[in-house]
């Protein structure tokens, strides 16, 4: 039997190489993921290991608020120079590094900022022997020394058009500076090169700046010969203050601890990609299943001779499954071998895209070998059981049939009965995740849409053929005889019509649900944004951290602007739980925010302690007007509830009570009304007022927009080509069937072209077919991927009360015209080898 099945695999190896094929996509996906992240993974903890080598001990002071980056003069005081003197005393220490840092912009020429905002460093220069940075290259210039000067690194300052002796607009989040750059370095710190920026300052303004004049936020000391890093903590921790936020680890901790983040960071990528791996598998599966199904039908008289002359069925079954046990290692083997070509590939874009990872070797393990080679064997192995199964069941007798058995109605009967039941259950578990309302409805939903598409892959034969019959009329009118031809060809074999569309229902319908979810997402926050903001510009931090309180005073200042409403954030327990808290100023905020509170409810917030609650919040908390509740600032009473609001959080306080609690929030935005609207006009007027500050971003409406939308659009655009391996798969599996279909139909073939159908007819016949199953796999998917993004949007707008499910008729559109087109070029060749079958020689075979 093992040469047997050897045997067939090269008799038929052109039939197999799309099954293969289909293996090897997914099995590469799978090995490229894993190699990819064991590389970057070995890579960044390399470099990490390597910038962390030198320290023995850290000590770093977390503060009472203080050493948060991007908060100037947080008032870290933990680690001044008498406990830097301390420390620099101590018998095992033979040198030190004390720093600061945080959020420093850096403008170009234009005046824009250099880089996104979320990597725009500013720290301490460090100097002297015992201070020096190795890390640190100085190319150009000399160290900053001095109020008033600065050091770039390389990349900014070319990107900037900078050189030594200009002067930079910088700034943290008070007014900008603009001093002389004195130095141009190189440094290995990963998120510079990744795309971000470093301003060196001297030492006394960046501690100005980040921290209190005099202190720090981090200390690295170096070991004296024979000392070891656990014996010169405990002489650390002996001076140390106790109690203010210090944390003193040795450079062994801090390896491992950044060995886990990278290892954390790493997993969830690894994690998302192999989501996806899997989904590619999956439609596979219905490839695989579909080939050998097919040819174990094709083999119907071999199967049967092999049975009459002794053998059982178990070696028959053990034929065919070892026949997949030979695709399988093939397909895994070549999988691997293509995964890391497409690691080395995604590496290499990265790095043309900016991203500058560290350097290092390929990692190959030998649990991404393994996986590869067992994902590809088990995959085949599991999709060929069913067809296995069925060559056994072939009996001797079947070796006279001169014709293949069609399947019979129980068979049908009990796969309808099955594939019912998986899609009602499916459904209810949608439904069911759906009805949450929230993200703990992911979990039954993701179940229940993984059972609704196997469920709707069994039932599809059942809804074959009414759905194709409807396009009956249609194509006989358009394309006669050959188009009456090929909507029979696509209802005579409904389980092989089902396996050909599913695999395409499931890629069309991830993809529609991706779209509608993003398009919905994209209409909620354009009328949210033009229903719910008043106001006319939004003032915030480009990266994202607190203003400054002197922006809105400055603000105030502009011509034309007639309210300033600036929007606070903090989070407390409110009514015993957890919640996010707004703060703002009651005069204003109306006229910069549709609040849709009782009417004199904003107004009543100015009176001390009290608190309006959003109305989903309120509805959880049991809380309504007039109550009294409990907080972590006192007892507040309930004034007034309102709407979800993007601007406004779980409850709204105003910033005069929370400054009566001495509540040192964020203000995250401030809001400004003006008196002739949204102009380029008054938009420069307000960024003049802020001293053209390049870290603080004035946006209008439609600006806001379209940075909400270009998120959505780029994680819709990488999603779209994770799954664009799924449907690449789908496409050959179209190709396949039709090639093998067209196989089998030699005799039928060579019949039709003898009664006078020519070559052009037997190819429109073999395209059209290909076109019908392709549409209705096309809308099967469209009709899924609308039902599941319904779901995932009830479970959104539980977060979001003003989202709405939203179809975007013209994408959709695209998608099933598009489905169409696979249709028809998965058809050319295959249509090509059937108008070229020899009339004669279909005709006499078997």
């Amino acid at each position: 039997m093992f040469k047997t099945a050897l045997r067939n695999v090269l008799a038929h190896k052109g039939r197999l190489l799309m099954t293969a094929l289909a293996v090897l996509l997914g099995t590469a996906f799978v090995a490229g993921t894993l190699v990819f992240t064991d590389t970057a993974a070995g890579a960044l903890k390399n470099s990490a290991k390597k910038d962390l080598s030198g320290i023995a001990v850290q000590i770093t002071d977390h503060g009472q608020g203080g050493g948060v980056r991007g908060n100037a003069g947080s008032g870290s005081t933990a680690l001044g120079a008498a406990q830097l003197a301390k420390l620099s005393r101590l018998p095992g220490v033979a040198g030190w590094k004390a720093s600061v840092d945080g959020f420093a912009g850096v403008a170009d020429k234009q005046g824009k900022l250099i880089g996104d905002g979320w990597s725009t460093t500013g720290a301490n220069y460090p100097t002297g022997a015992a201070g020096s940075d190795d890390s640190l290259t100085l190319l150009a210039g000399a160290a900053p020394t001095a109020a008033g000067q600065i050091a770039l690194d390389k990349a900014t300052a070319d990107k900037g058009g900078y050189h030594v002796g200009d002067t930079v607009r910088i700034a943290v989040n008070g007014p900008v500076l603009t001093p002389r750059l004195t130095g141009i370095v190189a440094t290995r710190d990963g998120s510079v090169n990744s795309g971000g920026s470093l301003v060196l300052f001297d030492t006394a303004t960046a501690q100005r700046l980040y921290a209190a004049p005099g202190f720090y936020q981090q200390i690295d000391l170096r070991a004296a010969p024979g000392t070891s890093q656990r014996q010169l903590l405990d002489e650390v921790d002996a001076v140390l203050p106790h109690g203010k936020g210090v944390e003193a680890r040795t450079g062994q901790q801090l390896i491992d601890d950044q060995s886990k983040e990278i290892a954390d960071a790493t997993g969830s990528l690894n994690t998302a990609l192999l989501a996806f791996a899997g989904i590619a598998l999956f439609v596979g599966i219905f490839i695989i299943a579909n080939t050998f199904t097919m040819l174990v039908a094709q083999r119907t008289r071999e199967l049967a001779l092999m049975r009459a002359i002794g053998a059982s069925r178990r070696q028959v079954t053990r034929s065919v499954q070892l026949e997949a046990l030979f695709i399988g290692l093939f397909a895994g083997v070549a999988g691997l071998v293509v995964g890391i070509g497409i690691a080395v590939g995604m590496r290499a874009a990265l790095t043309g895209a900016g991203a500058n990872l560290p350097s290092g070797p390929l990692v190959i393990s030998p649990t991404t070998v393994a996986a590869a080679l067992g994902v590809g064997v088990l995959v085949t192995l599991l999709a060929a059981w069913l067809p296995a199964r069925r060559a056994a069941k072939i009996p001797p007798v079947a070796a006279l049939a001169s014709v293949d058995a069609p399947a019979t109605q129980r068979g049908l009967l009990v796969r309808n009965l099955i594939g019912a039941a998986l899609s009602a259950l499916g459904v209810v578990l949608v439904a069911v995740g759906a009805a949450a309302g929230d993200s703990s409805g992911y979990a039954p939903l993701g179940a229940g849409a993984a059972l609704t598409m196997i469920g709707l892959f069994v039932l599809t034969p059942l809804l074959s053929r009414p759905v194709i019959a409807l396009s009956g009329p249609l194509l006989g009118r358009l394309f006669g005889v050959s188009g009456k031809l090929a909507r029979q060809n696509a209802v005579r074999n409904p389980r092989r019509t089902a396996a050909t569309a599913s695999a395409l229902t499931i890629g069309i319908g991830l993809i529609t649900a991706l779209t509608v979810v993003g398009f919905s997402m994209q209409t909620t926050i354009k009328s949210v944004t033009t229903s719910q903001l008043r106001g006319d510009y939004q003032v915030s931090m480009a990266n994202r951290s607190s203003l400054d309180g002197s922006v809105a005073r400055a603000v105030a200042k502009a011509p034309g602007v007639t309210a300033v409403s600036p929007i606070q954030r903090d989070y407390f327990r409110v009514a015993g739980t957890g919640a996010q808290i707004s703060g703002v100023d009651p005069a204003t905020v109306e006229q910069t925010v549709k609040v849709g509170a009782q009417p004199g409810a904003v107004a009543k917030l100015a009176e001390p302690d009290t608190v309006m609650v959003e109305e989903s919040a309120a509805k959880a908390a049991h809380v309504a007007v007039g109550d009294r509740v409990a907080s972590a600032i006192g007892t507040l009473t309930v004034v007034g509830t309102y709407p979800s609001n993007i601007y406004l959080e779980d409850a709204t306080v105003s910033n005069a009570t929370l400054a009566a609690h001495h509540r040192a929030a964020d203000v995250k935005a401030v809001l400004v009304k003006t008196a002739d609207g949204a102009s380029d006009r008054e938009q420069q007027a307000i960024v003049d007022a802020l001293g053209q500050n390049p870290l603080i971003q004035v946006h209008d409406k439609q600006r806001l927009q379209d940075d909400f939308s270009s998120v959505i659009t780029l994680a819709m655009n990488i999603l779209y080509g994770l799954l664009s391996m799924a449907v690449v798969i789908a496409v050959l599996g179209v190709v396949n069937t039709l090639a093998m279909s067209v196989f089998e139909r030699k005799r039928e073939i060579g019949m039709l072209r003898a009664v006078g159908l020519d070559r052009v007819a037997v190819k429109r016949m073999v395209r059209l077919e290909a076109v019908v199953i392709s549409l209705f796999g096309g809308v099967l998917g469209l009709a899924v991927g609308a039902f599941l993004a319904w779901a995932v949007g009830r479970t959104i707008h539980g977060s979001l009360a003003a989202y709405g499910t939203s179809l975007p008729w013209d994408r959709l559109g695209l998608f099933l015209l598009a489905s169409g087109l696979v249709g028809l070029v998965a058809a050319l060749w295959p249509a090509r080898s059937a108008a070229r079958l020899g009339m004669l020689q279909a005709i006499k075979s078997e």
